[in-house]
């Protein structure tokens, strides 16, 4: 059964959506605008079953989860919050999932929490030292919260633009709108210096144990492979890539069910041939 509800972390309120029991998984959404943790994440949750704890968060300035006042967003606060809630939901040991700045966040949680933080899947991943603020996420980040600007943010998003349909669109235009006040607080120009607040060093890189999956498109404009990928596979310890093909920004939506097959085996190694 999916729930949602609040949960208060660090004295502040965070909206999330959790489902199954069994070992945890946290997943954590990307960056764009009208992005929450139910939104991204629900569709591969169910299809993945009962058997996983899922809990997918709205981190603080997108969906129901506000920035904390004197706050602002960037990685150390959503890092600490992903910590704190996971804390607060009395969860010891977890698998991380992110989905492009989630995934700069999972692996930057990866490295502060150790002893918690089991497995990682970074999903066309931000996080690589000095990777470049790419022309469509730059755009993305800017787009102005209405039909046409969900429609320009979305056709970035994905290689097959059937995908890119008008409920769609209207339906991010809606989160969009809901969101834009909290939204215009994070990514304000110049931008690149939160591309910039988004990249781990080398030295964060190397600290990470646990094994870390990395799924890319091989045609992704947003965080491009050969700039956000590739170079992660130089600084972490324990580390594989699966590429895509004929595949954008978001493999979950772009190949869902071989998408879910490989997250399947990487959570549970003993049930894949």
């Amino acid at each position: 059964m999916t729930a949602l509800r609040t949960v208060t972390v660090h004295g502040s309120p965070v909206h999330l959506m959790e489902s199954g029991t069994g070992p945890a998984v946290l997943m954590l959404h990307g960056s764009g605008p009208g992005t929450t943790g139910s939104g991204a994440w629900a569709a591969t949750a169910q299809a993945l079953g009962t058997s996983w704890h899922f809990v997918a968060p709205d981190q603080a300035g997108f969906g129901r989860t506000p920035v904390p006042p004197g706050s602002r967003g960037g990685l150390r606060l959503w890092t600490e919050q992903a910590a704190g809630l996971m804390d607060a939901l009395g969860i010891e040991h977890y698998t991380v999932v992110g989905h492009s700045m989630g995934g700069a966040v999972a692996l930057a949680l990866a490295a502060a929490r150790p002893q918690q933080v089991t497995r990682v899947v970074a999903v066309s991943t931000m996080g690589a030292p000095g990777a470049p603020l790419s022309a469509d996420l730059d755009a993305i980040w800017a787009v102005p919260a209405s039909v046409l600007g969900a429609r320009d943010m979305l056709s970035r998003l994905v290689l097959d633009q059937t995908l890119v349909t008008d409920a769609a669109v209207d339906a991010r235009a809606a989160a969009m709108r809901a969101g834009a006040d909290a939204f215009a607080s994070l990514f304000p120009p110049p931008r690149a210096r939160w591309a910039d607040d988004l990249s781990l060093s080398a030295q964060t890189l190397a600290a990470i144990r646990a094994p870390v999956l990395l799924v890319h498109g091989a045609e992704d404009r947003v965080t491009p492979l050969e700039t956000a990928a590739q170079p992660l596979l130089a600084h972490l310890p324990d580390v594989r890539l699966h590429v895509f093909g004929r595949c954008g920004h978001v493999p979950a939506i772009e190949h869902p069910h071989e998408f879910r097959q490989l997250l399947s085996c990487f959570l549970h190694p003993d049930l894949c041939p």
